[in-house]
């Protein structure tokens, strides 16, 4: 089951969920699985390469090679309960998987399937699962609302930017930019936790440091290769990039200011993918792509609004997403607390 394949059998509503590394899903018909790979029980799937991670779910669902999952069978264990334990665990499994695995962190099905779980009475079990049920259910309405606003946001940008298309001149990307590779010769090998450190931005965004920055003023930057292919970020203060990433720094800050960019540039679609498997940005295509380009004023006036919207939709620190935060570590504190037992010798 490659990516490619996930994408081109994926139906909207189908009843079967195939899951694989990370967040990545789809849903499907039943008749794009072979019936013995399609598990029809309450399970706790296992995301065991990459970011580790626990899945709880109720409905069929199948998934890819390296990944397992474990349903229950015990009158006196609550499935739920030990998924939730899990939980508890991730950071300790995260670094096992690191320790076994040079390139990419691995787990073994040999390391859940010995790993050591509290068995309180029944009773217990089941009341700290409801505790925690309640949790989850309330991030997830949320979340929701999260994602509404984010869905309504999206419209918005789109609708301003367009207004701003229909008055403007349309320019190709490489007249008003200056658009080149990141280091392509550091990778995050190069990475350093301590000592003097500047931010660097890799294909998956600002994920590490370095002992040294190549700029010191703002730009965008361009993720050119992965999952992530077409995702932009505003750089600032001192950074650099590193490989398999692309650079953006206006020609003429006269012309064309660096907020302007950024947002007309993360519009999603924006960004030409080729590729399936592994999707890029070739550079020579990102040189032809045209943008519009109205005066300085009008740009400031679309990054104003759309810099406020962005900030009552994704700002940690107010509103919703503040509140979102507030309940999630709420609940890790809570779920740590309920699953933390003595063991008895």
């Amino acid at each position: 089951m490659t990516a490619a394949k996930m994408k081109t059998i994926a139906t909207v509503g189908g009843p079967v969920r195939v899951f694989a590394g990370g967040r990545t899903v789809a849903d499907v018909e039943e008749s794009a699985i072979p019936a013995k790979d399609i598990v029809r029980e309450s399970s706790i799937i296992v995301k065991s390469r990459g970011h580790i991670g626990f899945t709880y779910y109720e409905r069929p669902f199948t998934h890819k090679a390296e990944l397992w999952s474990y349903t229950l069978d015990d009158a006196e264990v609550d499935q739920k309960f030990v998924y939730y334990y899990l939980l508890t665990r991730l950071g300790e499994l995260q670094e096992l998987a690191r320790s076994t695995s040079v390139k990419l962190p691995q787990l073994s099905a040999r390391d859940t399937d010995n790993l050591k779980v509290p068995v309180p009475p029944l009773e217990v079990q089941r009341e700290i699962v409801r505790i925690l049920d309640n949790f989850t259910e309330l991030e997830a309405e949320l979340e929701a609302e999260r994602e509404a606003r984010r869905t309504q946001f999206d419209f918005y940008r789109e609708s301003l930017i367009a207004q701003a298309a229909s008055a403007a001149t349309q320019v190709s990307l490489g007249e008003i930019v200056d658009l080149n590779w990141g280091d392509t010769n550091i990778t995050k090998s190069a990475y350093v936790n301590v000592g003097e450190r500047y931010l660097a931005y890799s294909a998956a965004g600002p994920d590490g440091s370095l002992d040294h920055f190549d700029y010191d003023r703002p730009a965008v930057v361009l993720s050119a290769i992965g999952a992530l292919a077409g995702k932009t970020w505003r750089a600032s203060g001192r950074w650099s990039c590193i490989k398999n990433t692309i650079r953006l720094f206006p020609l003429d800050d006269s012309v064309v200011t660096v907020d302007y960019l950024y947002w007309v540039t993360s519009t999603p679609g924006f960004w030409p993918r080729k590729g399936s498997a592994q999707p890029f940005i070739a550079k020579g295509d990102a040189d032809k792509l045209q943008i519009p380009l109205p005066s300085l004023a009008q740009q400031s006036k679309l990054v104003r609004v759309l810099d406020m919207f962005d900030v009552l939709v994704n700002d940690l620190s107010i509103g919703l997403p503040a509140e979102l935060a507030a309940r999630r570590k709420q609940y890790e504190y809570c779920r740590d607390k309920l699953l933390t037992f003595e063991e008895l010798v």
